[in-house]
C-alpha cells in the first residue's frame, strides 16, 4: 500500500464518521471521586472497620450455616451399600468442604487485613504529625535570615522581661 493510497483510505473513514470521539479524560460528573478536588482515594476508619466487621460476621456464619456434616455420613451410608449415588454424594460434599473452606479463609483474611490496616495507618498518621509539626519549627530556627542581627527570633516568642519594659 502506498502512502497516498494510505490517506486516502483514512480521509475517507474520516468523512465516513458524523461525530468522533476524543477521549482526554471522562466528564466531571460520571468520575467516582468527583467530590475530591485531589482526584485521590480517600478512606476512613470507620469505612475499614465497617469492612472487618462485614467480613469476620460472614466467617461466622459461613461456620455455623454452610458447613454440612450430615451430608458425609449420608455419602458414607449409601456408598457402604452399594449405592452408586453414595460415592456421588460424597465427592459433591467434599468439593463444597473446599469451596467453603477457601470463602472462608478469604473472609478470614479481608477482616484481618482490615484490621491490620487501620492500625498501620493510625500509627502513620501519629508518625507524620510528630515529625512534621516539629520540622517547620526546627526549620525556622535555622533559616540563615532569620531577623536581623541583635534580635532576636520570633519562632521562640517573646521573652517577657522584654513585654513589661
Amino acid at each position: 500500500m502506498a502512502w497516498d493510497e494510505w490517506d486516502q483510505l483514512k480521509a475517507s473513514a474520516a468523512s465516513n464518521q458524523p461525530t468522533q470521539m476524543q477521549l482526554n479524560g471522562i466528564p466531571e460528573e460520571d468520575r467516582p471521586n468527583a467530590g475530591n478536588p485531589t482526584g485521590d482515594l480517600t478512606v476512613d476508619q470507620k469505612d475499614l472497620a465497617a469492612i472487618g466487621d462485614e467480613a469476620f460476621k460472614l466467617y461466622n456464619r459461613l461456620w455455623e450455616e454452610a458447613r454440612v456434616t450430615s451430608t458425609d455420613t449420608a455419602g458414607s451410608d449409601l456408598k457402604g451399600q452399594g449405592f452408586a449415588l453414595g460415592g456421588a454424594l460424597s465427592h459433591v460434599s467434599l468439593r463444597w468442604d473446599r469451596q467453603l473452606g477457601s470463602l472462608m479463609d478469604a473472609c478470614a483474611l479481608i477482616s484481618n487485613h482490615m484490621d491490620f490496616t487501620k492500625k498501620a495507618h493510625e500509627g502513620d498518621e501519629i508518625f507524620i504529625e510528630r515529625h512534621v509539626s516539629g520540622i517547620s519549627t526546627l526549620d525556622a530556627g535555622f533559616d540563615e535570615s532569620w531577623a536581623p542581627p541583635g534580635e532576636k527570633n520570633p519562632v521562640y516568642g517573646e521573652d517577657k522581661k522584654e513585654k513589661k519594659d
